[in-house]
Protein backbone atom coordinates (compact mmCIF):
# COMPACT_ATOMS: atom_id res chain seq x y z
CA UNK A 1 0.00 0.00 0.00
CA UNK A 2 1.04 3.61 -0.48
CA UNK A 3 1.84 5.44 2.70
CA UNK A 4 -0.30 8.57 2.90
CA UNK A 5 2.31 10.19 5.18
CA UNK A 6 5.13 11.77 3.18
CA UNK A 7 8.62 12.28 4.34
CA UNK A 8 7.86 15.71 5.55
CA UNK A 9 5.69 14.21 8.21
CA UNK A 10 2.73 16.32 7.31
CA UNK A 11 -0.33 14.18 6.56
CA UNK A 12 -1.95 14.65 3.18
CA UNK A 13 -5.62 15.37 3.47
CA UNK A 14 -7.67 13.94 0.57
CA UNK A 15 -10.08 16.29 -1.13
CA UNK A 16 -13.59 16.54 0.24
CA UNK A 17 -16.07 13.97 -0.97
CA UNK A 18 -13.19 11.73 -2.09
CA UNK A 19 -13.79 8.06 -1.40
CA UNK A 20 -11.31 6.43 0.95
CA UNK A 21 -8.46 4.44 -0.46
CA UNK A 22 -9.34 0.92 -1.45
CA UNK A 23 -12.99 1.71 -0.81
CA UNK A 24 -15.35 1.19 -3.77
CA UNK A 25 -17.18 4.33 -4.85
CA UNK A 26 -20.80 4.51 -3.89
CA UNK A 27 -21.97 4.99 -7.45
CA UNK A 28 -20.10 2.05 -8.90
CA UNK A 29 -22.29 0.76 -11.74
CA UNK A 30 -23.62 -2.74 -11.36
CA UNK A 31 -21.33 -5.33 -12.85
CA UNK A 32 -18.15 -3.24 -12.48
CA UNK A 33 -15.41 -4.51 -10.24
CA UNK A 34 -13.36 -2.52 -7.86
CA UNK A 35 -9.61 -2.75 -8.02
CA UNK A 36 -8.39 -2.64 -4.48
CA UNK A 37 -4.93 -1.69 -5.67
CA UNK A 38 -6.17 1.34 -7.54
CA UNK A 39 -5.49 4.78 -6.17
CA UNK A 40 -8.44 7.03 -5.23
CA UNK A 41 -6.95 9.63 -7.52
CA UNK A 42 -7.81 7.41 -10.50
CA UNK A 43 -11.50 7.38 -9.58
CA UNK A 44 -13.94 9.48 -11.61
CA UNK A 45 -17.59 10.21 -11.11
CA UNK A 46 -19.84 8.67 -13.77
CA UNK A 47 -20.80 11.23 -16.46
CA UNK A 48 -24.05 13.11 -16.04
CA UNK A 49 -26.91 12.31 -18.42
CA UNK A 50 -26.32 14.03 -21.74
CA UNK A 51 -29.95 14.97 -22.39
CA UNK A 52 -31.92 17.21 -19.99
CA UNK A 53 -35.17 15.93 -18.53
CA UNK A 54 -38.28 16.70 -20.58
CA UNK A 55 -39.96 20.06 -20.12
CA UNK A 56 -36.92 21.50 -18.45
CA UNK A 57 -37.38 25.13 -17.37
CA UNK A 58 -35.41 27.75 -19.29
CA UNK A 59 -31.84 28.20 -18.05
CA UNK A 60 -31.45 31.56 -16.34
CA UNK A 61 -28.64 33.89 -17.20
CA UNK A 62 -25.41 33.33 -15.27
CA UNK A 63 -22.61 35.60 -14.31
CA UNK A 64 -19.37 35.11 -12.42
CA UNK A 65 -18.53 36.84 -9.18
CA UNK A 66 -15.24 37.09 -7.41
CA UNK A 67 -15.34 35.48 -3.96
CA UNK A 68 -12.62 36.06 -1.36
CA UNK A 69 -11.68 32.99 0.65
CA UNK A 70 -9.50 32.96 3.70
CA UNK A 71 -7.36 30.07 4.83
CA UNK A 72 -6.65 29.05 8.39
CA UNK A 73 -3.00 29.97 7.85
CA UNK A 74 -1.53 33.40 7.63
CA UNK A 75 -1.33 33.19 3.85
CA UNK A 76 -2.92 36.13 2.02
CA UNK A 77 -6.52 35.80 0.89
CA UNK A 78 -6.98 34.03 -2.37
CA UNK A 79 -9.34 35.22 -5.00
CA UNK A 80 -11.51 32.53 -6.48
CA UNK A 81 -14.17 32.64 -9.13
CA UNK A 82 -17.36 30.84 -8.37
CA UNK A 83 -20.52 30.51 -10.39
CA UNK A 84 -23.47 32.35 -9.03
CA UNK A 85 -26.85 31.80 -10.69
CA UNK A 86 -29.28 34.65 -10.71
CA UNK A 87 -32.77 34.53 -12.23
CA UNK A 88 -33.72 37.46 -14.44
CA UNK A 89 -37.41 37.96 -15.32
CA UNK A 90 -38.23 37.44 -19.01
CA UNK A 91 -39.18 40.66 -20.78
CA UNK A 92 -42.95 41.23 -21.24
CA UNK A 93 -44.26 40.66 -24.75
CA UNK A 94 -45.54 44.17 -25.33
CA UNK A 95 -44.88 44.16 -29.04
CA UNK A 96 -47.76 41.81 -29.86
CA UNK A 97 -50.29 43.82 -27.80
CA UNK A 98 -49.21 47.08 -29.45
CA UNK A 99 -49.56 45.50 -32.90
CA UNK A 100 -53.09 44.29 -32.10
CA UNK A 101 -54.07 47.73 -30.85
CA UNK A 102 -52.71 49.34 -34.02
CA UNK A 103 -54.72 46.91 -36.19
CA UNK A 104 -57.93 47.63 -34.26
CA UNK A 105 -57.39 51.39 -34.50
CA UNK A 106 -56.70 51.07 -38.23
CA UNK A 107 -59.94 49.12 -38.76
CA UNK A 108 -61.96 51.66 -36.79
CA UNK A 109 -60.38 54.48 -38.75
CA UNK A 110 -61.17 52.73 -42.04
CA UNK A 111 -64.82 52.24 -41.05
CA UNK A 112 -65.15 55.87 -40.02
CA UNK A 113 -63.56 56.99 -43.28
CA UNK A 114 -65.89 54.81 -45.37
CA UNK A 115 -68.95 56.01 -43.43
CA UNK A 116 -68.05 59.67 -43.73
CA UNK A 117 -67.30 59.26 -47.43
CA UNK A 118 -70.65 57.55 -48.02
CA UNK A 119 -72.58 60.30 -46.21
CA UNK A 120 -70.76 63.01 -48.17
CA UNK A 121 -71.54 61.26 -51.46
CA UNK A 122 -75.22 61.08 -50.53
CA UNK A 123 -75.39 64.74 -49.58
CA UNK A 124 -73.24 65.95 -52.46
CA UNK A 125 -72.85 63.21 -55.11
CA UNK A 126 -69.91 63.33 -57.46
CA UNK A 127 -70.36 63.93 -61.15
CA UNK A 128 -72.66 66.29 -63.04
CA UNK A 129 -76.45 66.38 -62.46
CA UNK A 130 -78.67 64.22 -64.66
CA UNK A 131 -81.75 64.89 -66.76
CA UNK A 132 -84.59 67.22 -65.80
CA UNK A 133 -87.52 65.66 -63.93
CA UNK A 134 -90.73 67.26 -62.74
CA UNK A 135 -91.87 66.74 -59.13
CA UNK A 136 -95.23 67.85 -57.76
CA UNK A 137 -95.25 68.91 -54.09
CA UNK A 138 -98.81 68.74 -52.69
CA UNK A 139 -100.09 71.29 -50.24
CA UNK A 140 -99.09 70.63 -46.63
CA UNK A 141 -96.21 68.31 -47.51
CA UNK A 142 -93.56 68.22 -44.76
CA UNK A 143 -89.83 68.43 -45.36
CA UNK A 144 -89.42 64.70 -44.78
CA UNK A 145 -92.21 63.87 -47.23
CA UNK A 146 -90.59 66.13 -49.82
CA UNK A 147 -87.45 64.02 -49.40
CA UNK A 148 -89.43 60.87 -50.22
CA UNK A 149 -90.83 62.50 -53.36
CA UNK A 150 -87.36 63.60 -54.48
CA UNK A 151 -85.88 60.17 -53.77
CA UNK A 152 -88.69 58.44 -55.67
CA UNK A 153 -87.99 60.60 -58.72
CA UNK A 154 -84.22 60.06 -58.53
CA UNK A 155 -83.39 63.66 -57.56
CA UNK A 156 -81.59 62.66 -54.32
CA UNK A 157 -80.06 59.37 -53.28
CA UNK A 158 -81.33 58.91 -49.72
CA UNK A 159 -84.55 60.26 -48.23
CA UNK A 160 -83.73 59.17 -44.65
CA UNK A 161 -80.48 61.11 -44.69
CA UNK A 162 -82.38 64.03 -46.24
CA UNK A 163 -84.73 64.07 -43.24
CA UNK A 164 -81.83 64.34 -40.78
CA UNK A 165 -79.96 66.87 -42.92
CA UNK A 166 -83.02 69.10 -43.50
CA UNK A 167 -83.85 69.10 -39.77
CA UNK A 168 -80.28 70.11 -38.93
CA UNK A 169 -80.61 73.00 -41.41
CA UNK A 170 -83.98 74.09 -40.03
CA UNK A 171 -85.81 73.21 -43.28
CA UNK A 172 -89.37 72.14 -42.55
CA UNK A 173 -91.78 72.92 -45.41
CA UNK A 174 -92.01 74.27 -48.94
CA UNK A 175 -94.58 75.90 -51.20
CA UNK A 176 -96.90 73.50 -52.95
CA UNK A 177 -96.57 73.22 -56.71
CA UNK A 178 -94.62 71.57 -59.48
CA UNK A 179 -90.86 71.93 -59.65
CA UNK A 180 -88.26 71.09 -62.27
CA UNK A 181 -85.30 69.27 -60.70
CA UNK A 182 -82.28 67.53 -62.11
CA UNK A 183 -81.65 63.91 -61.23
CA UNK A 184 -78.55 63.09 -59.19
CA UNK A 185 -78.59 66.51 -57.51
CA UNK A 186 -77.01 67.44 -54.19
CA UNK A 187 -79.18 68.28 -51.21
CA UNK A 188 -78.21 71.94 -51.46
CA UNK A 189 -79.12 72.08 -55.15
CA UNK A 190 -82.53 70.53 -54.46
CA UNK A 191 -83.23 73.02 -51.66
CA UNK A 192 -82.24 75.89 -53.94
CA UNK A 193 -84.88 74.80 -56.47
CA UNK A 194 -87.52 74.46 -53.77
CA UNK A 195 -86.77 77.91 -52.34
CA UNK A 196 -87.23 79.50 -55.75
CA UNK A 197 -90.86 78.36 -55.73
CA UNK A 198 -92.91 76.30 -58.19
CA UNK A 199 -91.97 76.36 -61.86
CA UNK A 200 -95.59 77.09 -62.80
CA UNK A 201 -97.36 79.48 -60.51
CA UNK A 202 -100.92 78.94 -61.74
CA UNK A 203 -101.89 75.44 -60.61
CA UNK A 204 -104.96 73.65 -59.38
CA UNK A 205 -105.21 70.82 -56.90
CA UNK A 206 -106.80 67.46 -57.80
CA UNK A 207 -107.36 64.98 -54.97
CA UNK A 208 -108.06 61.32 -55.76
CA UNK A 209 -108.99 59.29 -52.64
CA UNK A 210 -108.23 55.57 -52.35
CA UNK A 211 -110.91 53.17 -53.53
CA UNK A 212 -112.41 55.21 -56.38
CA UNK A 213 -113.27 53.65 -59.73
CA UNK A 214 -111.96 54.98 -63.03
CA UNK A 215 -115.31 56.63 -63.83
CA UNK A 216 -115.34 58.39 -60.45
CA UNK A 217 -111.85 59.75 -61.11
CA UNK A 218 -113.03 61.06 -64.49
CA UNK A 219 -115.81 62.94 -62.71
CA UNK A 220 -113.30 64.66 -60.45
CA UNK A 221 -111.08 65.58 -63.40
CA UNK A 222 -114.11 67.14 -65.11
CA UNK A 223 -114.47 69.61 -62.23
CA UNK A 224 -111.25 71.31 -63.32
CA UNK A 225 -111.64 74.19 -65.79
CA UNK A 226 -111.79 73.12 -69.44
CA UNK A 227 -111.50 69.41 -68.57
CA UNK A 228 -113.86 66.65 -69.67
CA UNK A 229 -114.71 63.29 -68.08
CA UNK A 230 -115.39 61.80 -71.53
CA UNK A 231 -111.98 62.82 -72.87
CA UNK A 232 -110.32 61.42 -69.76
CA UNK A 233 -112.07 58.03 -70.18
CA UNK A 234 -111.30 57.97 -73.90
CA UNK A 235 -107.62 58.49 -73.14
CA UNK A 236 -107.77 55.71 -70.55
CA UNK A 237 -109.29 53.24 -73.02
CA UNK A 238 -107.15 54.23 -76.02
CA UNK A 239 -104.16 52.15 -75.03
CA UNK A 240 -101.82 55.10 -75.58
CA UNK A 241 -101.28 55.42 -71.83
CA UNK A 242 -100.27 52.14 -70.22
CA UNK A 243 -99.19 50.95 -66.80
CA UNK A 244 -96.05 48.91 -66.31
CA UNK A 245 -98.03 46.00 -64.79
CA UNK A 246 -100.81 46.10 -67.37
CA UNK A 247 -101.16 42.74 -69.20
CA UNK A 248 -100.40 42.60 -72.90
CA UNK A 249 -103.48 43.42 -74.95
CA UNK A 250 -105.29 44.91 -71.94
CA UNK A 251 -106.40 48.54 -72.32
CA UNK A 252 -108.12 48.81 -68.93
CA UNK A 253 -106.35 51.16 -66.50
CA UNK A 254 -108.71 50.34 -63.64
CA UNK A 255 -106.64 49.90 -60.50
CA UNK A 256 -103.45 51.19 -62.14
CA UNK A 257 -103.78 54.91 -61.30
CA UNK A 258 -102.37 56.00 -57.98
CA UNK A 259 -104.72 57.85 -55.60
CA UNK A 260 -103.01 61.03 -54.44
CA UNK A 261 -103.24 64.82 -54.48
CA UNK A 262 -101.92 66.28 -57.73
CA UNK A 263 -101.06 69.87 -58.63
CA UNK A 264 -102.40 70.35 -62.15
CA UNK A 265 -101.04 73.00 -64.50
CA UNK A 266 -103.51 75.00 -66.56
CA UNK A 267 -101.93 73.68 -69.76
CA UNK A 268 -102.20 69.98 -68.81
CA UNK A 269 -104.89 68.13 -70.75
CA UNK A 270 -106.70 64.93 -69.79
CA UNK A 271 -104.06 62.65 -71.33
CA UNK A 272 -101.28 64.41 -69.43
CA UNK A 273 -103.17 64.05 -66.14
CA UNK A 274 -103.82 60.37 -66.84
CA UNK A 275 -100.15 59.80 -67.66
CA UNK A 276 -99.01 61.34 -64.39
CA UNK A 277 -101.36 59.12 -62.39
CA UNK A 278 -100.19 55.97 -64.19
CA UNK A 279 -96.52 56.85 -63.73
CA UNK A 280 -97.08 57.55 -60.04
CA UNK A 281 -98.69 54.13 -59.58
CA UNK A 282 -95.77 52.42 -61.35
CA UNK A 283 -93.36 54.20 -59.03
CA UNK A 284 -95.21 53.16 -55.85
CA UNK A 285 -95.69 49.60 -57.13
CA UNK A 286 -91.94 49.31 -57.62
CA UNK A 287 -91.31 50.80 -54.19
CA UNK A 288 -93.46 48.24 -52.34
CA UNK A 289 -92.02 45.32 -54.37
CA UNK A 290 -95.10 44.42 -56.38
CA UNK A 291 -92.93 42.87 -59.08
CA UNK A 292 -92.02 40.11 -56.56
CA UNK A 293 -95.63 39.08 -55.93
CA UNK A 294 -95.14 35.62 -57.44
CA UNK A 295 -92.36 34.87 -54.97
CA UNK A 296 -94.20 36.28 -51.95
CA UNK A 297 -97.84 35.23 -52.39
CA UNK A 298 -97.86 32.97 -55.44
CA UNK A 299 -99.78 35.22 -57.85
CA UNK A 300 -98.80 37.60 -60.65
CA UNK A 301 -98.18 41.30 -59.96
CA UNK A 302 -101.38 42.23 -61.82
CA UNK A 303 -103.38 39.71 -59.76
CA UNK A 304 -101.85 41.24 -56.61
CA UNK A 305 -103.26 44.60 -57.75
CA UNK A 306 -106.70 42.93 -58.04
CA UNK A 307 -106.36 41.61 -54.47
CA UNK A 308 -105.27 45.05 -53.28
CA UNK A 309 -108.33 46.63 -54.93
CA UNK A 310 -110.59 44.18 -53.05
CA UNK A 311 -108.82 44.99 -49.78
CA UNK A 312 -109.23 48.72 -50.43
CA UNK A 313 -113.00 48.34 -50.77
CA UNK A 314 -113.50 45.84 -47.92
CA UNK A 315 -111.16 47.06 -45.13
CA UNK A 316 -111.89 50.35 -43.45
CA UNK A 317 -108.93 50.25 -41.05
CA UNK A 318 -105.25 49.62 -41.58
CA UNK A 319 -105.07 46.95 -38.88
CA UNK A 320 -107.65 44.88 -40.79
CA UNK A 321 -106.11 45.04 -44.26
CA UNK A 322 -103.73 42.15 -43.63
CA UNK A 323 -106.55 40.00 -42.21
CA UNK A 324 -108.82 40.66 -45.19
CA UNK A 325 -105.91 39.73 -47.47
CA UNK A 326 -105.47 36.47 -45.56
CA UNK A 327 -109.17 35.59 -45.89
CA UNK A 328 -108.91 36.11 -49.67
CA UNK A 329 -105.83 33.90 -49.99
CA UNK A 330 -107.28 31.21 -47.71
CA UNK A 331 -110.48 31.02 -49.75
CA UNK A 332 -108.51 30.93 -53.01
CA UNK A 333 -106.42 28.07 -51.63
CA UNK A 334 -109.55 26.23 -50.52
CA UNK A 335 -111.10 26.87 -53.98
CA UNK A 336 -114.07 28.52 -52.32
CA UNK A 337 -115.98 31.44 -53.83
CA UNK A 338 -114.77 34.74 -52.39
CA UNK A 339 -118.33 36.08 -51.86
CA UNK A 340 -117.18 39.70 -51.66
CA UNK A 341 -119.99 42.23 -51.91
CA UNK A 342 -117.73 44.95 -53.30
CA UNK A 343 -117.36 43.04 -56.58
CA UNK A 344 -121.15 43.04 -57.05
CA UNK A 345 -121.31 46.76 -56.31
CA UNK A 346 -118.65 47.34 -58.96
CA UNK A 347 -120.62 45.26 -61.44
CA UNK A 348 -123.96 47.03 -60.89
CA UNK A 349 -122.33 50.47 -60.70
CA UNK A 350 -124.21 51.32 -57.51
CA UNK A 351 -123.36 51.69 -53.84
CA UNK A 352 -125.02 48.63 -52.32
CA UNK A 353 -125.76 44.98 -53.00
CA UNK A 354 -129.28 43.95 -53.89
CA UNK A 355 -130.57 40.43 -53.45
CA UNK A 356 -131.17 40.13 -57.19
CA UNK A 357 -127.51 40.96 -57.82
CA UNK A 358 -126.56 37.61 -56.30
CA UNK A 359 -128.45 35.82 -59.07
CA UNK A 360 -126.87 37.70 -61.95
CA UNK A 361 -123.96 35.63 -63.20
CA UNK A 362 -121.02 37.61 -64.49
CA UNK A 363 -117.23 37.87 -64.29
CA UNK A 364 -117.43 40.10 -61.20
CA UNK A 365 -119.98 37.95 -59.33
CA UNK A 366 -117.75 36.32 -56.71
CA UNK A 367 -120.74 34.44 -55.31
CA UNK A 368 -121.34 32.39 -58.45
CA UNK A 369 -117.73 32.22 -59.68
CA UNK A 370 -114.62 31.06 -57.90
CA UNK A 371 -111.28 32.80 -58.05
CA UNK A 372 -110.38 36.44 -58.53
CA UNK A 373 -112.38 38.81 -60.72
CA UNK A 374 -110.77 39.56 -64.09
CA UNK A 375 -109.65 43.10 -63.19
CA UNK A 376 -109.27 45.45 -60.23
CA UNK A 377 -112.44 47.06 -58.90
CA UNK A 378 -110.86 50.24 -57.44
CA UNK A 379 -107.69 52.28 -57.17
CA UNK A 380 -105.75 50.79 -54.22
CA UNK A 381 -103.50 52.92 -52.05
CA UNK A 382 -100.05 52.02 -50.82
CA UNK A 383 -101.30 50.39 -47.58
CA UNK A 384 -103.54 47.97 -49.49
CA UNK A 385 -100.77 47.14 -51.96
CA UNK A 386 -98.49 46.29 -49.06
CA UNK A 387 -101.21 44.19 -47.38
CA UNK A 388 -101.72 42.21 -50.59
CA UNK A 389 -98.04 41.27 -50.48
CA UNK A 390 -97.87 40.71 -46.71
CA UNK A 391 -101.09 39.08 -45.46
CA UNK A 392 -101.47 38.53 -41.72
CA UNK A 393 -100.97 34.94 -40.56
CA UNK A 394 -104.25 33.21 -39.69
CA UNK A 395 -106.85 30.60 -40.70
CA UNK A 396 -109.81 32.95 -41.16
CA UNK A 397 -112.34 32.29 -43.89
CA UNK A 398 -115.06 34.81 -42.96
CA UNK A 399 -115.49 38.36 -41.70
CA UNK A 400 -118.41 40.67 -41.04
CA UNK A 401 -118.78 44.17 -39.60
CA UNK A 402 -119.80 43.89 -35.94
CA UNK A 403 -118.78 47.28 -34.52
CA UNK A 404 -120.49 50.62 -34.97
CA UNK A 405 -117.21 52.23 -36.03
CA UNK A 406 -116.86 49.74 -38.90
CA UNK A 407 -114.51 47.16 -37.37
CA UNK A 408 -115.09 43.55 -38.37
CA UNK A 409 -115.01 40.20 -36.59
CA UNK A 410 -113.10 37.35 -38.26
CA UNK A 411 -113.98 33.65 -38.03
CA UNK A 412 -112.43 30.35 -39.07
CA UNK A 413 -115.65 28.28 -39.15
CA UNK A 414 -119.10 28.98 -40.53
CA UNK A 415 -120.57 28.42 -37.07
CA UNK A 416 -118.45 31.24 -35.67
CA UNK A 417 -119.36 33.39 -38.65
CA UNK A 418 -123.10 32.87 -38.03
CA UNK A 419 -122.61 33.94 -34.43
CA UNK A 420 -120.88 37.12 -35.62
CA UNK A 421 -123.72 37.81 -38.07
CA UNK A 422 -126.24 37.43 -35.23
CA UNK A 423 -124.23 39.90 -33.15
CA UNK A 424 -124.19 42.38 -36.03
CA UNK A 425 -127.98 42.11 -36.44
CA UNK A 426 -128.48 42.56 -32.72
CA UNK A 427 -126.50 45.78 -32.90
CA UNK A 428 -128.46 46.97 -35.91
CA UNK A 429 -125.53 46.74 -38.31
CA UNK A 430 -127.23 44.41 -40.81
Amino acid sequence: MIDPTPASGIPITPPANTPPVNTPPVNTPPGDTWDEHANWEDWEEPPAPSSPPPSAPPVPRRRLRKVAQSTPTSAPSAIDYQDEYESFPLPARRGRGCLTMLVVLAMIGACVFVGVTWVRNQIDPSGPPGSVVEVAVPKGTSGGEVGKLLHRKGVIGNDKLWRVWSQSKGISSFQAGRYNFKRHSSFSEAVAVLREGPSVAQQQSLTIPEGLRLTQIAERVAKLPDRSAARFLDAAKSGNVRGRLQPVGNTNLEGLLFPDTYSIDLNENETAILTRMAEEFDSVALEVGLDKAQEKVGISPYEAVIVASLIEREAKFDDERGKVARVIYNRLKAKTALQIDATLIYANGGNQVLFDDLKVDGPFNTYTRKGLPPAPISMPGKASLEAALNPTEGNWLYYVVTEADGHSSFATTFKEHKANIALAKKRGLR
